[in-house]
């Protein structure tokens, strides 16, 4: 059974939101605890289908997790070899960073393990995890695709790495520093564009010697972690949906309580303030390691820009959204250098440009971009190709569409934003769900 979205044109967005945890770090919370002494306490963790299933195999490895009447997570931690060899298969579902994280993780340990993923997972790119992987000592093996399932067979030894990045990638970036915790001397990774933090924040806040220097990260494996607090900020790639409705309707404005905003991770909101949005932090403060603020927005007439390459790391997975508030932006936005888009949940390149153009939006995809010209939402039924931000990005578009819009396949949103129906239908949104028959 499916179901579908169906939007009618909406006048506004008002009042103060709240959005889930932040996805990211939610996943590498659970997974550092898992490996840390004692009881790790989460606050914040996001509820999504994508973070359930690295509970469910922190478990088959052994690790107790609980829930308790606060809403706190109770991770018991078994240290960094105290992790059992499963009695299955792990089944990552539709998380790449899943996947590629525990790949870096269970690459070091005693015992032999297989993670898989859903179809749109097992078409996803896993040979750059293996490369840096296998470099250090690993024994990994993949489909002739390089894609999963991920068969990893134990390792003598892990050894320590330095290794410059070939891909903008945080999640692999991950899947090294995870490994390096086991391995026998410092490693050194150097991006050539910095990507999103979290883990190397999460790290320092268990005490691990890692130091990061411009686009150069290096880190010294220690023998215990001791265990933690931590508290997880609302997800800022949650957050947009709702920013860029508030900025394309009239006479709207929302304020977002407690938004995770790290240097990292805003590239969407710098991209769209250089298109003209009204957008602003206010009560900045830290939390867990991690800058927060609350965000207040209000409808604004947006320009169409060329995007500075510097941001296209730091917005990788708001293009999508970033695409609708193209759409309705004044004269033509460029996208150059955004070749990862191709290798998501689907190829939002192709994903979006079908949609805007049933939409009667002009666009021009190119090898690593997309060009789209402002224009009217005519309405019409749009295909998600099963990727929650594509679904939602036009979800979000059926605010200012001249007819009805009407989004297939919208069941992967609970892997990120579980409650988004509710939340956008209480700001304003006139959406009803539908089931397919």
């Amino acid at each position: 059974m499916s179901y579908s979205y169906l939007v009618r044109p909406s006048r506004n967005l008002t009042g103060e939101a709240s959005v889930p945890g932040d996805k990211s770090i939610s996943h590498r919370a659970l997974i550092i605890s898992s490996i840390a002494e004692g009881t790790s306490i989460i606050t914040g963790l996001l509820e999504s289908e994508d973070c359930m299933n690295t509970i469910s195999i922190l478990r088959e490895l052994g690790v107790s997790i609980n829930k308790n009447n606060k809403g706190e997570y109770l991770i018991y931690g078994k240290g960094l070899h105290g992790l059992q060899q499963p009695n299955k298969e792990l089944n990552c579902g539709n998380s790449g960073t899943c996947m590629r994280l525990l790949t870096g993780l269970l690459s070091a340990q005693n015992f032999n393990s297989t993670l898989i993923g859903d179809n749109s997972l097992s078409s996803r790119p896993m040979g750059r995890v293996k490369e840096p992987l296998e470099l250090m000592g690993a024994n990994i093996v993949l489909t002739n695709e390089e894609t999963s399932p991920i068969k990893i067979i134990k390792s003598d030894k892990i050894g320590g790495i330095r290794y410059a990045m070939p891909v903008d990638s945080a999640q692999v970036k991950s899947a090294i520093l995870f490994a390096s915790l086991y391995a026998d001397k410092k490693s050194t990774i150097v991006e050539s564009n910095t990507t999103r933090n979290h883990t190397e924040n999460l790290f320092k806040q268990y005490g691990i010697n890692i130091t990061c220097n411009k686009n150069t990260i290096e880190i010294v494996p220690r023998k215990e972690l001791e265990a933690m607090k931590i508290n997880i900020p609302s997800d800022i790639s949650s957050a947009m949906f709702i920013i860029v409705g508030v900025l394309i309707s009239k006479d709207s404005n929302i304020l977002i309580k407690n938004v995770g905003i790290n240097d990292y991770r805003i590239g969407a909101i710098e991209i769209l303030k250089k298109m003209g949005a009204k957008i602003e932090f206010k009560n900045i403060r830290e939390l867990s390691n991690e800058k927060i603020a609350d965000i207040y927005v209000e409808s604004s007439a947006l320009q169409g820009i060329t995007i500075p390459e510097e941001y296209v790391s730091k917005a990788i997975d708001e293009f999508p959204i970033l695409f609708i508030a193209a759409a309705n932006a004044n004269g033509k936005t460029i996208l150059n250098n955004a070749n990862e888009l191709k290798h998501k949940e689907s190829d939002r390149l192709i994903s979006m440009s079908e949609g805007l153009s049933k939409c009667g939006i002009e666009n021009s995809v190119n090898d690593n971009g997309i060009e789209i010209v402002g224009g009217s939402f005519a309405g019409g039924e749009i295909e998600s190709f099963s990727d929650h931000r594509v679904a939602m990005s036009f979800t979000i578009a059926g605010l200012i569409t001249k007819n009805d819009i009407k989004i297939n396949n919208i069941d992967n949103v609970l892997t990120s934003f579980p409650n988004f129906y509710e939340t956008m239908k209480g700001l304003g949104l006139d959406i009803e769900k539908i089931e397919n028959k």
